[in-house]
């Protein structure tokens, strides 16, 4: 809209002319470099790649032979929950990638206009193409580049210096509907931002050619902030919507709802819209504190008169103050996420070493092993598998893997391809347990504390508290 009216004026006015009429019904935007630190000193920049490496030199060490020893991403394969880890694609892209802000909503509520309006991409050759109909039909991932270029998806999902391949197990036809774009730009330096078609509640997902659901749950579990936008015309909740809100549960700390187009009306109807919107929400989020939302107009232009420019306006840079929060905190979410997934390969490794020992300890020699694994599978409760876990490692029940997930798991792998951790020690190494057990309660909490000096890493600092259980045995070393 913003560019077919700049060639309107085009028409009529002369170039110096149009100029100042823009000059006048163009919002400011220095607000927005101003609020997220755009021009700050480089220097910070080199500490966040600095910290990423130590971040990767600890994953690879510590953390990734006890995944391969352990087949852990096979485990997460068969596993119900899903959820975001790095064993579904390359590891170190995920590590490097950069904050992902995710755009969802129904269509034409503004979410590529105001993707627009953040990177001032106004009557630019990149700017998302925005309008009244459905317009964005493609997954489009604006991010950081040398140069400003366009990315067709099956090369995402080809280069292993990104974080996209694993969205080749879609299929081509979603690979067709996947663009990237990239920009020399100060805000894509820290974040990336991902547009996505709107919904169309009248659509069914065959007739998109790909699992669009699946496709958004993948996003989703890897997005940093979950902009959900609305404008004062669409807030029905349709199936298509109402299953939206279903893959965002557990999210909730990401989401932000954003009431788009809110100067279209008056105070008093903007306050019966706002009343509507959490009224149609109300049964989806099912929490005790709801989402934050912003109220706004987002895109280049000012704010029509007579409405609330200055609540609008407030509104607008508290957004990008959370935006700010979660730029500024990106090593830190990454270190924690480091570790929690640390901690899952962990108590997976300890399942299969007492999986192990339960198999050796059932065997004799007249004992079909096959059967013996088979009743120790289907109930693992039986040889209390899990609840030794639990009593020796101080392990938290909410941890644990469903155990549905380890008879997929054993299905494919064989217990006898696996080595129990006693003998996963080698002389010059170590053992692979005192390496991840280190990482977890050491190097990455000081990690963190050394990108933050003030603050007291969250990690603890004993192995009772994080439930480090028993050492196994180094047969190398002389005790």
């Amino acid at each position: 809209m913003s560019g077919f009216f700049t060639f309107i004026l085009t028409t009529f006015l002369g170039e110096e002319e149009v100029e100042d009429v823009l000059s006048h019904i163009l919002r400011d935007r220095s607000h927005i470099d101003e609020t997220l630190r755009l021009a700050s000193e480089e220097n910070a920049a080199e500490n966040y790649h600095a910290a990423i490496q130590k971040l990767r030199k600890i994953y690879h060490s510590a953390i990734k032979p006890m995944e391969q020893a352990y087949k852990y991403n096979e485990l997460r394969a068969h596993e119900i929950s899903g959820g975001r880890t790095l064993g579904d694609g390359n590891t170190d892209g995920e590590i490097t990638s950069k904050p992902m802000v995710l755009f969802l909503g129904p269509w034409s509520v503004g979410k590529s206009s105001m993707i627009n309006y953040l990177l001032g991409l106004k009557d630019s050759p990149y700017q998302l193409y925005t309008g009244a109909e459905p317009t964005t039909s493609e997954f489009t991932v604006i991010m950081h580049g040398e140069k400003t270029r366009s990315i067709e998806g099956i090369v995402m999902a080809a280069d292993s210096s990104r974080s996209f391949s694993p969205l080749e197990k879609f299929g081509q036809s979603f690979l067709e509907k996947l663009i990237g774009i990239e920009m020399p730009h100060k805000l894509l330096e820290r974040v990336t931002f991902v547009d996505t078609p709107g919904i169309i509640e009248n659509r069914k997902q065959q007739e998109r050619g790909y699992p669009f659901n699946d496709v958004c749950q993948w996003f989703i579990d890897r997005a940093d902030l979950i902009f959900v936008t609305f404008d004062p015309t669409k807030l029905d909740v349709g199936l298509e919507l109402e299953m939206l809100f279903r893959q965002l549960k557990g999210r909730e700390s990401q989401i932000r709802i954003i009431l788009n187009k809110a100067d279209n009306l008056a105070t008093q109807d903007l306050m019966r819209v706002y009343g509507a919107l959490f009224w149609s929400l109300a049964p989806l989020i099912n929490v005790t504190e709801p989402p934050r939302v912003y109220v706004s107009s987002f895109w280049p232009f000012d704010y029509a008169p007579d409405t609330s420019r200055e609540l609008f306006k407030r509104e607008e840079i508290s957004l990008l103050e959370d935006l700010n929060q979660v730029i500024e905190n990106r090593m830190e979410n990454k270190i924690a996420f480091i570790r929690q997934h640390a901690i899952r390969v962990r108590i997976h490794a300890l399942l299969v070493d007492r999986y192990v020992q339960t198999f050796k300890d059932k065997m004799s020699y007249f004992s079909d092993p096959d059967l013996v694994f088979k009743e120790i599978v289907d109930d693992p409760d039986k040889f209390f598998i899990f609840k030794s876990i639990l009593a020796k490692t101080n392990v938290s029940k909410f941890d644990l893997p469903n155990r549905e997930a380890y008879q997929d798991f054993f299905g494919v792998n064989p217990i006898g391809s696996f080595k129990s951790l006693s003998a996963q020690c080698s002389y010059s190494g170590g053992c692979l347990l005192d390496k991840i057990e280190k990482a977890i309660t050491s190097e990455l909490p000081g990690l963190l504390s050394s990108i933050n000096p003030g603050k007291a890493p969250p990690g603890l600092s004993s192995c009772e508290a994080t439930g480090c259980g028993d050492k196994p045995k180094n047969r190398y070393r002389k005790n």
